[in-house]
């Protein structure tokens, strides 16, 4: 709408990227914090949290805290992009893949209140279906839409192969598997919030500069007219999660559930892609994918040797089974994830 304002008003000052982001930071930010106090008055009678047998003692506690929080921040993100960006193929591809994984999140999330049960909702089988079909939608989208499908990596200036048509695989593949690693992440409170701002800053600076032909230029990178305006989608998402880790914050009043970190690991994911960083990811979103392997090492070492390589999995109950308090935990998960985005910032220049 802003843009708008510009194209046909002349308002100057919306023409400028940096302060459209802005403004979607602070309307994401200020919408989030006055909505959830009324949907966690709503959700405490309606949409508590079930928490898994399994799970360590102290998660017993949070059986009663209100779920699906997330719903609240990607609406309240949603709104504020649809204010502050120009929406070109990039924004509006970014918001199907939100609103589609939102939505597989939302169904999961309900069937498990509905039936007070962590078993519950969709199956395993049903939800990987779902984010595979819609991780498949976009990346077609991507493919047909003529993005480009050359392969970068860390560290060096060049291309290192055109992907071509097999580049479909491999982008549903980003997409589903970020959404799988920020949900297995989201056991804690706050744990998955912070590195995904972490995650959603670094795709930001690099939305920027990709969408800026003298910067991308500059700096080797190939120059993607409009992409820029995705550093609007990160701030807008950063606004509302700061939103949501208001109330979060360990003792959590609200959780984000599968309606949450579905949609957020998709959007990093989509981000990656756009940003040409879908290796560079690794770094990225380190925790997540740290927290993923240490799940598939411990399914893959029960399975073939009948012996478990962590007390439980993903790996951050693993420290709460060894006895850190979840505080110690989620800070220096923190503490990582801004170690690990730094070293990514970092290899703008050093190529």
């Amino acid at each position: 709408m802003l843009y708008f304002l510009y194209e046909h008003f002349h308002i100057h000052l919306f023409h400028y990227l940096s302060f459209r982001a802005i403004f979607a930071f602070f309307t994401a930010f200020f919408l989030a914090i006055l909505t959830y106090p009324t949907f966690i008055k709503w959700a405490k009678n309606k949409a508590t949290q079930p928490i898994y047998e399994l799970a360590p003692q102290t998660h017993k506690s949070k059986s009663s805290t209100p779920t699906m929080g997330g719903v609240v921040f990607m609406i309240s993100s949603l709104i504020a992009v649809l204010l502050s960006a120009k929406l070109n193929n990039f924004v509006l591809i970014t918001i199907f893949t939100a609103v589609f994984f939102m939505i597989i999140g939302i169904i999961d999330d309900w069937g498990k209140i509905k039936a007070s049960s962590n078993h519950a909702g969709l199956t395993p089988k049903q939800k990987f279906i779902l984010q595979w079909i819609g991780g498949f939608i976009v990346a077609f989208l991507l493919y047909k839409n003529g993005f480009d499908t050359k392969l970068y990596i860390p560290f060096y200036k060049h291309p290192l192969f055109d992907m071509g048509i097999f580049s479909i695989i491999f982008w549903a593949f980003v997409i589903v598997g970020m959404s799988n690693a920020v949900n297995l992440t989201d056991g804690l409170d706050g744990l998955a919030t912070i590195p995904s701002i972490f995650a959603l800053l670094t795709l930001a600076i690099f939305a920027y500069i990709l969408g800026n032909a003298i910067y991308s230029h500059y700096l080797f990178y190939p120059f993607e007219k409009g992409v820029g305006e995705l550093s609007i989608i990160a701030f807008g998402l950063i606004g509302s999660l700061l939103g949501f880790l208001w109330y979060n914050a360990n003792p959590a009043e609200v959780f984000m559930g599968d309606s949450g970190s579905l949609s957020l690991g998709a959007i990093i994911g989509i981000l990656s892609i756009f940003t040409k960083n879908e290796i560079l990811l690794i770094f990225i979103g380190f925790v997540f994918i740290m927290e993923t392997v240490s799940v598939i090492l411990q399914v893959g070492s029960y399975k073939t040797r009948k012996k478990r390589i962590f007390k439980m999995a993903p790996i951050h109950h693993h420290f709460e089974k060894s006895g850190w308090m979840e505080n110690k935990i989620t800070i220096r998960f923190w503490i990582i994830a801004l170690i690990t985005n730094i070293i990514a910032i970092l290899s703008i220049k050093i190529r």
